[in-house]
């Protein structure tokens, strides 16, 4: 389905590249689109791009209503595939 997904940024590289983990899944993300990104904040992210930050209380309610909705799970696989 490809839904973004939020994700907490673990690490920050260079050239606006990032690592960012889904759970236990982690990937290498471009923050070009996103300022002022942190270890420690969350982003949404589609197809490899961080879209915005988001609050830790955002991300959370979001993955528990995908979770909810029987979709998260999908969207983890996709992203570690």
């Amino acid at each position: 389905m490809c839904l973004a997904l939020p994700a907490s940024v673990v690490e920050l590289l260079d050239a606006d590249m990032a690592i960012v983990a889904f759970g236990t899944v982690r990937k290498r993300i471009s923050l070009a689109l996103v300022e002022d990104v942190s270890v420690g904040d969350f982003v949404l992210v589609h197809v490899g791009y961080a879209l915005h930050k988001v609050s830790p209380d955002e991300a959370e309610r979001t993955l528990k209503l995908m979770a909810e909705a029987g979709v998260l799970q999908e969207e983890l696989e996709e992203v570690s595939a």
